[in-house]
């Protein structure tokens, strides 16, 4: 359960699971390919067109005239010699036309600004860039964590702070939300899946210089499960870790389970320095490309690159600064008069008006789905008739126009970053005379209208509850909208199951397990969909996996057992000299070390 706060006006709200009960991942070959991610040069070299002239030019003087020639052999030599100075200005010409080329291309480099390619690092110049020691930046965000203790605090605000930066995760995920190497470059699986066999990289060292081997990563999975500190059992079936060899670790499980590396790239397989002493409230030693300099709960976090980084996803950034905001205004204004330099995590039609002002803006694809929640499991929502009423006197395309189009439409449980995506948008398809005739179906008409309430945390915007009560109505329902502080959702709603309808943020990957569990606050019951999700979870083949995941989520929306208004896109706006803000995952993961500046 996450228990970060968030403002009416952000688009980015409060999650309710932030642990991860379940992945899907797709990365469960025998090994891994190490990873790629080519850094930029600390500085490019200067053209060789001097050195060449040079070499052209002694070669010349050692040219000899051939012993005894005559008249003729001077005019061979003539001639000889001509050619050669021919080919010379020709190279010379080459050349410089290569570097009058290259002159140019970084100039209309630098002009254009950056070119985000979402998740990746679009430097090509390093020249272009301001050097590490000096290059500061400061990002402001939304979200802020209380503490910075990962292994008992919740919230995806730690985890884009520290997971990947500071912190480095066993395995990591790339912009795609795909697992990559990460301390680990390769791993092993047995046949039968329960062995996963993990190799090191060489050399890796925390920040205080002490090494890190693999009794550091065994004892932090024994030290997660033994505790149950946050997302331990995101390792299910666990069994053992052990310490092969220095290099080497092994995870066994009880039975197979498809999500573990994907859970692996999260808090369950982060890995800590079992000698360290510090508070990890509000400190952190970690083997990641960035240290911890100083923490403000609530206000900002300020970081330094680390020197000593064993990695290739070395800093770019000296000093990196995350300030949060709560007010959509004043963040505005500080990105406006420079005192920050990036953006993320509110609602595109505040921030959309800095496109005017040179400003990027950019949507990058998440994980997030609005999801308006249905109460199953009681009257008159436990009517499959009035479930699908509702869905189709909805409608979704309307609701994300009003938002300023960037968000997508999804129309089931599984976002496009997650396995078993399908696009189901189409299930449902706003028809206001479908919806009354199964209304009326159902027993309801104008004489007897569908009265229901939705009740959902005032850290989200009335607009939406304001659109719906408005669609709604044209089928003929009457919605009542009771907006509530956060704690009173938490316990009327998500823990005491008494509403109707609700409205959340649902932002976690690989959370299908929600719709598996009839316990869980939407009280959907479906055997055949908690079937297909065990044996998602049991098979050692990524296809079946995902065919099986798909399956599933395509019967809880047949089933009409929630509405799925969005998948959520976070916008993210960034001055011209900023390159390679990630756009994607960002409230969540936020690889600083892929951010560079442009000089001037």
């Amino acid at each position: 359960m996450s228990t970060d706060n968030k403002p009416e006006s952000s688009a980015t709200p409060s999650t309710v699971e932030s642990s991860t009960a379940e992945s899907s991942d797709t990365a469960s070959s025998a090994t891994a390919q190490k990873q790629g991610g080519t850094q930029t040069p600390a500085a490019s070299s200067k053209p060789a067109t001097g050195s060449l002239d040079a070499s052209l030019s002694a070669k010349a003087k050692k040219t000899k005239k051939p012993a005894g020639a005559g008249t003729a052999g001077a005019s061979a030599t003539s001639a000889t010699t001509t050619a050669s100075v021919t080919r010379r200005n020709r190279i010379i010409a080459i050349v410089a036309l290569v570097v009058v080329i290259a002159v140019v291309a970084v100039f209309l480099i630098a002009r254009r600004g950056t070119n985000v390619n979402s998740g990746t690092n679009p430097n090509a110049n390093a020249a272009a860039t301001v050097p590490v020691d000096d290059a500061e930046i400061t990002i402001g965000m939304v979200l802020s964590p209380t503490n910075l203790d990962i292994r008992t605090q919740s919230g995806s605000s730690l985890d884009q702070l520290l997971i990947g930066n500071v912190y480095e995760p066993l395995v990591s995920r790339d912009e795609n939300n795909a697992v990559q190497p990460g301390l680990a470059s390769s791993w092993d699986v047995s046949d039968d899946g329960t062995v996963y066999t993990f190799h090191l990289n060489s050399g890796i060292t925390f920040s205080n210089g002490d090494a890190l081997d693999a009794d550091d990563v065994a004892w932090s999975i024994s030290e997660l499960e033994n505790n149950q500190y946050k997302d331990y059992d995101a390792i299910a079936n666990y069994e053992s870790v052990e310490a092969v060899d220095s290099d080497t670790v092994r995870l066994t499980l009880s039975a197979p389970y498809s999500q573990l590396l994907w859970n692996l790239t999260g808090r369950a397989g982060l890995v800590f320095d079992q000698d360290a002493s510090y508070d990890a409230k509000t400190q952190a030693i970690g083997s990641g490309p960035y240290l911890l300099e100083k923490f403000t709960a609530n206000d900002s976090a300020q970081l330094t690159a680390n020197k000593d980084y064993w990695g290739a996803n070395k800093a770019q950034i000296g000093t990196v600064t995350i300030k949060y905001y709560s007010d959509a205004n004043a963040a505005i204004n500080a990105i406006r008069s420079g005192d920050i330099q990036t953006l993320s995590g509110f609602d595109y039609t505040q921030i959309s008006p800095l496109k005017d002002e040179g400003f990027n803006v950019e949507a990058g694809d998440d994980t997030d789905k609005m999801v308006l929640a249905f109460n199953n499991a009681r009257s008159p929502l436990n009517d499959i008739r009035v479930r699908q009423a509702i869905r189709y006197a909805i409608d979704e395309d309307d609701i994300i126009a009003a938002r300023g189009g960037v968000d997508t439409a999804l129309g089931g449980p599984i976002p496009s970053l997650d396995p078993g995506y399908e696009d189901l948008a189409d299930l449902y398809p706003h028809d206001v005379d479908k919806a009354k005739e199964l209304l009326s179906e159902a027993g309801y008409g104008a004489d007897n209208p569908l009265k229901i309430t939705l009740t959902y945390a005032n850290i989200y915007s009335s607009e939406i509850g304001d659109a719906l009560t408005s669609q709604l109505a044209d089928a003929g329902i009457e919605l009542t909208v009771n907006q509530v502080e956060f704690s009173t959702w938490l316990s009327d709603v998500y823990t005491n199951h008494d509403y109707d309808l609700s409205l959340v943020d649902h932002n976690e990957s690989h959370d299908f397990s929600q719709w598996a569990n009839p316990d869980y606050y939407y009280g959907y019951d479906n055997a055949q969909v908690q079937e297909d999700y065990t044996k998602a979870l049991a098979s050692t083949d990524e296809s079946e996996t995902d065919g099986l995941l798909a399956q599933a989520a395509r019967q809880v929306s047949e089933d009409a057992a929630a509405d799925w208004l969005f998948n959520f896109r976070v916008v993210s706006v960034w001055s011209g000299k900023v390159q390679g803000f990630p756009v994607n995952m960002n409230q969540a993961y936020l690889p600083l070390w892929q951010i560079s500046l442009l000089q001037g």
